[in-house]
């Protein structure tokens, strides 16, 4: 027989399986097993996966949400483009905004305190990856995403965009302060 040619017998299925065959067939099921029951472990127990809520919303909506809260809680300016720091209180609503090419506002946050961080879009799919703790949500416009965060570290967090979002994505960029 050649690797070019077609078998003599087209109906290969009703060959007897070889027993080495057969044998990696078991493995490879009962890996196949094993690795689907992990990942439903580490989501359930070892907590590597966000649990997220996901609304839908348009961005006038979520502007308005955001800006109620900016006019609140702003505490100064940052940047060249006097980006608004707010430091809302604890158990509050925090809403974050992506956009060509930047978030706003810049958030500084207490450390042990429980928030519930708004996301969403206004215009092209966005990455949310807050560094160096590698958490990462893909930020949809036209839904709203809302994660529960506890900071239990301080410090100066930086906020990546990593979809790549057009010709500046590699400027998008913010922080994240922890007190």
């Amino acid at each position: 027989m050649s690797a070019i040619l077609p078998p003599a017998e087209r109906l290969w299925w009703k060959h007897p399986l070889d027993r080495v065959e057969g044998t990696w067939i078991v493995i490879s099921l009962i890996w196949c097993l094993i690795m689907f029951a992990m990942m439903v472990g580490w989501h359930v127990w070892g907590q590597q996966n966000l649990s997220t809520e996901t609304y839908k919303t348009t961005p006038e909506k979520f502007s308005a949400k955001a800006q109620a809260m900016v006019d609140k809680y702003t505490v100064r300016t940052e940047t060249e483009e006097k980006i608004p720091v707010v430091a809302p209180p604890a158990g509050s609503d925090v809403y974050l905004v992506a956009r060509l090419w930047n978030f706003w506002p810049i958030l500084e946050l207490e450390k042990g305190k429980t928030y519930r961080l708004h996301l969403t879009s206004m215009d092209y799919n966005h990455g949310f990856s807050l560094q160096p703790v590698n958490i990462n949500i893909q930020i949809v416009p036209g839904y709203e995403h809302v994660v529960t965060v506890t900071p239990n570290q301080s410090g100066t967090y930086h906020l990546v965009c990593n979809e790549f979002c057009g010709i500046n994505h590699h400027t998008m960029v913010s922080r994240l302060y922890v007190k």
